[in-house]
Parts: C-alpha cells; structure tokens; sequence
C-alpha cells in the first residue's frame, strides 16, 4: 500500500490535484479481492484509475515482472508507459510491440520489469520464446480489450491467459458498454463499474453542423480551419487515401498538415505525432486509429470531414475533445445529399462560417531530430544545455523535448532554427557528434 502523502506525491508528479470519482471507484474496487470491469468514456483518467491500484499491489522485494497489462495498439501501450515513469513509483516498466526490436525487448527483459506493457501479438512472441518467466505475474490490465477483440486477438489473448497460471487479479477496461465477454478470461465474481461521459463534472462537448455546397469539401474545410483562429485540430477521414488526399489539397492551398493512419511505418507515425505534440504541426489527418488511445494534447476542435460508419466510432473521436472538466467543439461536415445515420441529432447547431478569414498562421515550432536517446545516456536536460548554450537559444525558443530509446526530437521556434543549425554543426554534446536536422 501507498501512504496518503505518496499518493499526492504521485498526483503532483501528474499535474492532478485530485483523483475524479470514477478513478476512486477504480482503484477501491481493484485493492479488493474481485476482478474489476470498467467502463469508462475515452480522456475520462482510466490509464491512473487503474495503474495508482497496481502500483499498490507490487512487491518490491520480487524480481520478476508481476503486472501484464496488454493494448490493442502500440500507441497506447506507450501511452501507459509514459504515465506510469510520470508516476515515478521507482518500479521498473518496459513496453513489447510489433515494430520495436525484438534484441532491444529481450535485452530489457533480461532485468525483469515489475510491470510489463505490450501488445497481445508481441507478449505472445515472448512467452513462446520464453524471454520472461510467468510464476510472478498475479495481476491482468486487459485496456480496451475490446478494440483487442475487433482487431482479432482473441488467439493471442486466450494463449497469454491460459500461460499466467498464478493470476489472482483481471482487470478489464474499456470505453465501449455492452461488450460481451469471452470465457477465456476467466473473470472471478467481477464489479462491474460504469461512468458515462455525463458523469463528469462541469465543460462538455458541443457539437456544430457545417453545410458543405460542394460535394467535395475540402473548400468548406479550408474555410472552417481558417476560422479556428489557428488553434489545432483533429480531422477524421474514414480511409488512408482520403487522409492523404485531404492533407495533400490543404498542402497546395497553404495549410500545412500532417496524415496518421494504420498504413504508415511506425516511425513516420510516432514522428506525426511528436510533431503534432509539440506545436509543429497544427493539423493531423487521421482515421479512426486516433480515435482513442493517444498520447496527444487535449483538444478543442475535432472536425469529421467524413462521418463514421457507427455511432460508437462517432463517440470515440469526440473524445479526443471535452475530455475530464474541459469543453470543446465536434463539427459534422455534411452535404446535401450525405446520408445522414439516425445517431446524428436533429437538432444540431448550424454553423455559418464567414468566407474572408485569413490562413491559419504557420506554426510557431519546428522539430529538430538528435540521433541519440536514452541509451546514449542522453536526457532532457542535456539537450536543453546543449542547444541553449552552443545554440545561444534564449528563454521561450525551445518547447517540448521528447527522449526516445535512440533518437530525440526537440520543438525550437521557427524562426531561431537556421541560426542554430549553424551554430551547432561542429558541436559535440557529451563529448560525441550527433546528427541534428529538420525533423521530416
């Protein structure tokens, strides 16, 4: 167990004042001797809901990993990790996914994490391979098992189950009701806790209807993004090749964007979202892979340039925005003649978008990628010292700064960029050359 004062540590070292009912409910009903079901809407807390209660479970005199927490997606699996090192609970962590080096994952593993992350496909790899041993696993986090479900796991899910013989506690998350359950999880006299998005306290989502005349909309686009007065937005297309077009058509029109979708290498995606992360990019194209389960900003503007084909699909991209006390805005571009599903209220509000607004402003950041990480004993601090002071950037000139495994990336004001580059081209930082450029 954690002391009261090491929780409110936990929360400073978040940024959160306080836990919201839902995570409290959470964590009461994970400490009890049940397994736990929780549904929950999308930026609702459930990643600390259910991550402050294991933390409580782990033993720190056991070396073996003792919590599997398994996600549909790479992306959120990473997510999670990022929470849990914000947490600085001084427990180990390690992520497994298709896509990352298998050397470097059995490597990690050979000095066992008390909690392990990955993806069903790639935890099913490992255990085959025997890279870890299982005896010390006695706690299950299945987070939207049920986007596991649609994308095909269920192979995988029941063989990692049917491995973990010691497991004495399952939890199952999900922003989705009315999941049915497959037997292989096993759950034991499970609670059952439900908090609809209506639960949460004041702020809330408002949704904005935007006539298109043409049936290609991309100039009703460029006129609704030209009226954000720049702010960011998530622009949700049903297809890969309509998030290339869309972005491709804003691209010769002036607007700079950027496309992420399930057809893009790992590392042109983690490098869309670093960039839309820090401000270099403003707009991020997506499909429904960003509809939940991403490390991004909270969100004022969701925009559906193209409406899904269900309604569930439909809540979990306006959960990019209003999230937990915040408010935002959803806006339904339709045309005449788009069919138009029974989901979608009636009542919506029209919105009329004047047609002599300017651009959005370019962004105020561009990224710099540094070709050494975490395991090149590179840290945030060194690179903060290293491009203020060979790189004379003054205060306000660097924004976020992201430390991977073997690669870093760094937000600097635009406009600072030319000179930096040149100041720091014969430089060494901690005593060896790095190449630094223009992120792509």
């Amino acid at each position: 167990m954690i002391t009261p004062e090491q929780q409110d540590q936990i929360l400073a070292n978040l940024g959160i004042a306080a836990l919201n009912p839902m995570q409290e409910a959470a964590q009461s009903a994970i400490l009890q001797d049940t397994d736990l079901f929780l549904i929950a809407p999308t930026g609702s807390g459930k990643t600390l809901g259910f991550l402050l209660p294991v933390l409580q479970l782990l033993t720190p005199e056991q070396n073996a990993v003792q919590c599997l927490i398994l996600t549909p997606s790479r992306e959120l699996a990473l997510q999670i990790e990022q929470v849990w090192k914000k947490m600085a609970t001084g427990y180990k962590v390690n992520v497994c996914y298709g896509g990352h080096s298998m050397e470097t994952e059995i490597k990690n593993l050979s000095n066992p994490p008390a909690l392990l992350i990955g993806t069903p496909g790639r935890i099913t790899d490992h255990i085959s391979r025997q890279t870890f041993a299982l005896d010390g696993i006695h706690t299950l986090v299945l987070d939207e098992f049920d986007k596991s479900l649609t994308l095909g796991f269920h192979e995988e899910m029941a063989f990692i189950i049917e491995q973990l013989q010691n497991l004495s506690k399952r939890v199952l998350v999900s922003a989705t009701a009315g999941i049915s359950i497959p037997e292989f999880i096993r759950l034991n006299r499970p609670v059952r806790l439900v908090f609809n998005a209506s639960d949460d306290a004041p702020g809330g989502l408002t949704l904005k209807l935007v006539h298109s005349e043409a049936k290609d909309k991309i100039d009703t686009l460029i006129q609704l993004l030209c009226s954000l007065h720049s702010e960011p937005a998530l622009i949700f297309c049903n297809h890969r090749d309509a998030a290339e077009r869309t972005s491709t058509l804003l691209g010769e029109h002036g607007i700079h964007s950027l496309v992420y979708h399930g057809g893009l290498e790992q590392d042109a995606r983690e490098r869309a979202l670093i960039q839309f992360r820090n401000g270099s990019v403003r707009y991020l194209i997506t499909t429904d892979l960003a509809a939940r389960g991403l490390d991004i900003p909270e969100m004022k503007h969701v925009i559906h340039y193209h409406l899904p084909a269900h309604e569930h699909e439909f809540t979990h991209r306006n959960g990019r925005t209003a999230r937990m006390q915040a408010s935002g805005t959803a806006y339904v571009i339709l045309h005449a003649t788009d069919p138009r599903p029974h989901w979608l209220p009636d009542s919506l509000d029209k919105l009329l978008l004047p047609s002599d607004q300017p651009l959005p402003e370019p962004p105020e950041f561009q990224t710099l990628y540094i070709s050494g990480g975490r395991k090149n004993k590179l840290n945030k601090v060194d690179i903060v010292g290293f491009l203020s002071q060979k790189g004379k950037l003054g205060p306000g000139d660097l924004g976020l700064i992201e430390v991977k495994d073997f690669m870093s990336f760094a937000a600097v004001k635009t406009g600072k960029v030319p000179a930096l580059l040149t100041q720091i081209r014969d430089e060494k930082m901690k005593g060896k050359k790095y190449k630094i450029e223009v992120a792509r």
